[in-house]
Protein backbone atom coordinates (compact mmCIF):
# COMPACT_ATOMS: atom_id res chain seq x y z
CA UNK A 1 0.00 0.00 0.00
CA UNK A 2 2.83 2.33 0.87
CA UNK A 3 4.54 1.59 -2.41
CA UNK A 4 1.37 2.47 -4.43
CA UNK A 5 1.03 5.83 -2.68
CA UNK A 6 4.69 6.64 -3.37
CA UNK A 7 4.22 5.66 -7.03
CA UNK A 8 1.22 7.96 -7.34
CA UNK A 9 3.03 10.84 -5.61
CA UNK A 10 6.09 10.36 -7.83
CA UNK A 11 3.78 10.15 -10.91
CA UNK A 12 5.22 6.83 -12.03
CA UNK A 13 1.88 6.00 -13.67
CA UNK A 14 2.77 8.61 -16.29
CA UNK A 15 6.07 7.07 -17.30
CA UNK A 16 5.41 3.33 -16.96
CA UNK A 17 4.87 1.00 -19.92
CA UNK A 18 1.10 1.37 -19.56
CA UNK A 19 1.34 5.19 -19.43
CA UNK A 20 -0.26 5.80 -22.85
CA UNK A 21 -3.72 4.83 -21.53
CA UNK A 22 -3.28 7.16 -18.59
CA UNK A 23 -2.15 10.06 -20.81
CA UNK A 24 -5.21 9.62 -23.06
CA UNK A 25 -7.48 9.73 -20.05
CA UNK A 26 -5.73 12.82 -18.65
CA UNK A 27 -5.97 14.62 -21.99
CA UNK A 28 -9.65 13.69 -22.20
CA UNK A 29 -10.27 15.07 -18.68
CA UNK A 30 -8.40 18.30 -19.55
CA UNK A 31 -10.45 18.66 -22.74
CA UNK A 32 -13.70 18.23 -20.76
CA UNK A 33 -12.54 20.82 -18.22
CA UNK A 34 -11.78 23.33 -20.99
CA UNK A 35 -15.20 22.74 -22.56
CA UNK A 36 -16.92 23.23 -19.20
CA UNK A 37 -14.99 26.46 -18.55
CA UNK A 38 -15.88 27.76 -22.03
CA UNK A 39 -19.58 26.94 -21.53
CA UNK A 40 -19.58 28.67 -18.16
CA UNK A 41 -17.96 31.74 -19.71
CA UNK A 42 -20.56 31.90 -22.49
CA UNK A 43 -23.36 31.43 -19.97
CA UNK A 44 -22.09 34.31 -17.83
CA UNK A 45 -21.77 36.56 -20.89
CA UNK A 46 -25.38 35.81 -21.82
CA UNK A 47 -26.54 36.50 -18.26
CA UNK A 48 -24.81 39.90 -18.32
CA UNK A 49 -26.29 40.68 -21.73
CA UNK A 50 -29.79 39.72 -20.52
CA UNK A 51 -29.37 41.97 -17.47
CA UNK A 52 -28.23 44.85 -19.69
CA UNK A 53 -31.15 44.37 -22.10
CA UNK A 54 -33.59 44.20 -19.18
CA UNK A 55 -32.29 47.56 -17.93
CA UNK A 56 -32.65 49.03 -21.42
CA UNK A 57 -36.24 47.76 -21.64
CA UNK A 58 -37.06 49.36 -18.29
CA UNK A 59 -35.55 52.67 -19.39
CA UNK A 60 -37.40 52.62 -22.71
CA UNK A 61 -40.66 51.71 -21.00
CA UNK A 62 -40.34 54.61 -18.56
CA UNK A 63 -39.46 56.97 -21.44
CA UNK A 64 -42.54 55.72 -23.30
CA UNK A 65 -44.76 56.45 -20.30
CA UNK A 66 -43.27 59.94 -19.98
CA UNK A 67 -43.83 60.69 -23.67
CA UNK A 68 -47.37 59.35 -23.54
CA UNK A 69 -48.24 61.57 -20.58
CA UNK A 70 -46.73 64.59 -22.38
CA UNK A 71 -48.80 63.77 -25.46
CA UNK A 72 -51.98 63.49 -23.41
CA UNK A 73 -51.29 66.92 -21.90
CA UNK A 74 -50.67 68.39 -25.36
CA UNK A 75 -53.91 66.89 -26.74
CA UNK A 76 -56.07 68.39 -24.01
CA UNK A 77 -58.54 70.99 -25.26
CA UNK A 78 -57.36 73.58 -22.75
CA UNK A 79 -53.74 73.29 -23.93
CA UNK A 80 -54.73 73.50 -27.57
CA UNK A 81 -56.96 76.53 -26.96
CA UNK A 82 -54.18 78.31 -25.05
CA UNK A 83 -51.77 77.78 -27.92
CA UNK A 84 -54.33 78.92 -30.46
CA UNK A 85 -55.12 82.10 -28.47
CA UNK A 86 -51.53 83.21 -29.11
CA UNK A 87 -52.35 83.07 -32.85
CA UNK A 88 -55.66 84.83 -32.14
CA UNK A 89 -57.78 81.80 -32.94
CA UNK A 90 -60.51 81.31 -30.35
CA UNK A 91 -62.85 78.38 -29.71
CA UNK A 92 -66.30 78.56 -31.24
CA UNK A 93 -69.20 79.72 -29.08
CA UNK A 94 -71.75 77.93 -31.30
CA UNK A 95 -71.97 74.19 -30.74
CA UNK A 96 -71.37 71.97 -33.77
CA UNK A 97 -74.28 70.66 -35.84
CA UNK A 98 -74.34 67.15 -37.21
CA UNK A 99 -74.92 67.01 -40.95
CA UNK A 100 -76.46 63.85 -42.32
CA UNK A 101 -76.18 63.12 -46.04
CA UNK A 102 -78.62 60.58 -47.42
CA UNK A 103 -77.86 58.48 -50.48
CA UNK A 104 -80.02 58.76 -53.63
CA UNK A 105 -81.59 55.34 -53.09
CA UNK A 106 -82.65 56.30 -49.59
CA UNK A 107 -84.14 59.56 -50.87
CA UNK A 108 -86.16 57.71 -53.52
CA UNK A 109 -87.29 55.17 -50.96
CA UNK A 110 -88.51 57.86 -48.59
CA UNK A 111 -90.27 59.70 -51.44
CA UNK A 112 -92.20 56.53 -52.36
CA UNK A 113 -93.21 55.96 -48.78
CA UNK A 114 -94.52 59.51 -48.34
CA UNK A 115 -96.39 59.56 -51.58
Amino acid sequence: MKKRIYNILKARFLIDDDAMKNWRFIVFIIFLAIVMIANTQRFEQKVFKIADLTNQVKELRSEFVDRRSELMKLKMESTVSQKMEIKEIFPSTVPPVKIKVAKEEEKNFFKKIWQ
